[in-house]
């Protein structure tokens, strides 16, 4: 087994199927830890390690989708790949816009499953490098005092020094310190890098035409 990997979380009423995934998942190196109803998934999630949940469709009680949406107000983001014995196309849309990884209809061939498997944790793993840089640029410019963050937003616009001088009533020379204080709290070398952040926190709405340059 993987060990500190992420683990298979198998949410199914049918005790067989749990049975029989979690051997090929076992099989193949995984941790699994399997569930009769989203009801035990939900009452043990606190505790659970994080991974990937086989989530069946239809269950009493509460229903994949039904969990799904609880999963979703408590904020929980692990990927989610449904399984379903019957081929339902409205539900599978229903699912995917909703945020699953994948809809896969029983019974599931070996290599469907795993290949699904590993695409979700690929690509749950790249959103949560993406989260973390992103948080990470948020605590940098969290960092910035008020005068500094006028001068970065005004910057990263492609204002030249003395236009941002003029727009806050202070000197050049005040200008380009608050720039050097800003590019050295952002840990970045160059004006574009600057550019990038702001855009990956939402300060730009859209990339600026002058941000190809690095006014001076």
């Amino acid at each position: 087994m993987m060990a500190g990997g992420p683990v298979i979380h198998i949410v199914d009423d049918d005790a067989s199927f749990r049975t029989a995934i979690s051997r090929v998942l076992n099989a193949s190196g995984y941790e699994v830890a399997a569930y009769e109803s989203a009801t035990c998934f939900l009452r043990d999630i606190e505790n659970a390690s994080p991974g990937c949940i086989l989530l069946d469709v239809q269950m009493p009680a509460l229903g994949g989708l039904q969990l799904q949406e609880e999963l979703a107000r408590l904020s929980h983001g692990w990927p989610i790949i449904f399984m379903t014995g019957h081929g339902d196309i409205p539900t599978s849309v229903r699912a995917i816009k909703a945020g699953a990884e994948d809809f896969l209809t029983k019974p599931i061939p070996r290599q469907t499953l795993l290949e699904a498997i590993q695409r979700a944790l690929v690509r749950h793993a790249a959103q949560r490098r993406g989260q973390d840089q992103l948080n990470s640029f948020k605590t940098l410019i969290s960092t910035l005092t008020p005068r500094e963050n006028e001068v970065f937003a005004l910057m990263v616009r492609g204002k030249l020094n003395k236009q941002i001088a003029h727009s806050l009533g202070t000197s050049e020379r005040t200008v380009k310190a608050h720039r050097h204080m800003v590019m050295e709290k952002l840990q970045v070398q160059s004006f574009a890098e600057a550019v990038s952040i702001a855009e990956r926190v939402g300060l730009l709405a859209s990339p600026s035409s002058s941000a190809a340059e690095n006014p001076g």
